[in-house]
């Protein structure tokens, strides 16, 4: 069996004080960074934040993964979907 992860997103819209701007949404990936066996979520990871992680999930992907680390995401609140 295999497993698919999708990190999560958030739903933001364009500042501005007119009123259009309320309708208007986009939703935007964030990433997820495992870093020493705890799970970092970051809307703009750094370089630095890359290098540091044993495990990077950029936003707006789709990633596979193993039993283990589905048991590990899951443990972390995160959703793991069955492919």
């Amino acid at each position: 069996m295999s497993y698919l992860f999708v990190p999560p997103v958030i739903e933001e819209g364009p500042m501005g004080d007119n009123y259009l701007f309320a309708r208007y949404r986009l939703f935007k990936g964030v990433t997820v960074l495992k870093i020493d066996n705890v799970y970092y979520e970051t809307r703009f990871p750094t370089t630095e934040d890359i290098e540091l992680a044993d495990i990077v999930y950029m936003g707006g992907h789709e990633y596979p993964v193993t039993a283990e680390e589905k048991t590990s995401l899951e443990d972390a609140g995160y959703e793991v979907f069955t492919s």
